[in-house]
């Protein structure tokens, strides 16, 4: 039986389209973007605002540009190892904060950059306008610098999602969750017979990193400034 025979095989399961039953790719992926959007939720609430103070102040500049060689260097398997047996150590759920914790410390890097990057790089004739109409640095920062670097924090984003997306299907090698993953450890776990379930698996992460990739295309067009970006379109003509 060859593997397009396995794949046609495992897709045609009653279960295989629920949305509450786990063998469902529906399930699988809500599962997946679950764990993603979360991380990457706790990642933008510990790095964003912090990033933004120091880029306003100009402070920190060397943590921002060690912040890229970090994030290249932390190995994403290796960190939920870590966590998986810290929790079990400490008698956690090893089934959510070993990935959960990865995950952020994952996306803690590009977010952490691409926002000081994106302040830094605003002109400071801006800034000091602001400043002269009466602005307190907290409104600059809020109003001014934030919604002006939002396309290079959203790029920063991007990159920390997608990134998260792929380590999630890994985490399902150490819990029972893991999301589309589940179905690439489940499939080498049945050896040859599990060659359409790893195809398949595989297929299923690849489409979802492809239509999350198309979305934050959009975010990244909305979260541009109408001023912005028109600005950016005379440049390029």
């Amino acid at each position: 039986m060859n593997v397009f025979t396995q794949l046609g095989q495992w897709l045609s399961d009653p279960n295989r389209w629920s949305w509450t039953d786990p063998a469902g790719i529906p399930y699988r992926t809500v599962e997946h973007l679950w764990f993603s959007v979360l991380s990457l939720l706790v990642a933008a609430v510990l790095t964003i605002p912090a990033a933004v103070w120091l880029a306003h102040y100009r402070r920190g500049a060397f943590l921002a540009s060690s912040a890229v060689n970090i994030g290249r260097a932390i190995p994403s398997f290796g960190l939920i190892i870590l966590f998986w047996f810290l929790a079990s150590r400490w008698g956690a759920d090893t089934n959510f904060w070993p990935l959960l914790l990865a995950l952020v410390g994952l996306a803690l890097p590009p977010l952490f950059t691409n926002t000081y990057a994106g302040v830094v790089q605003l002109e400071q004739e801006t800034v000091d306008a602001a400043r002269g109409t009466g602005y307190r640095e907290w409104q600059i920062m809020l109003k001014l610098e934030l919604p002006l670097a939002s396309p290079v924090i959203v790029a920063g984003a991007r990159v920390a999602f997608l990134q998260l997306v792929a380590t999630v299907a890994i985490g399902a090698i150490v819990n029972d969750g893991g999301g589309l993953g589940r179905y690439i450890v489940d499939g080498f776990a049945e050896g040859v017979q599990g060659y359409g379930e790893i195809f398949g698996g595989g297929i299923a992460v690849i489409v979802l990193a492809l239509v999350c990739e198309g979305i934050f295309s959009l975010l990244t067009r909305w979260a541009t400034p109408k001023g912005l970006a028109l600005q950016n379109a005379r440049r390029e003509s």
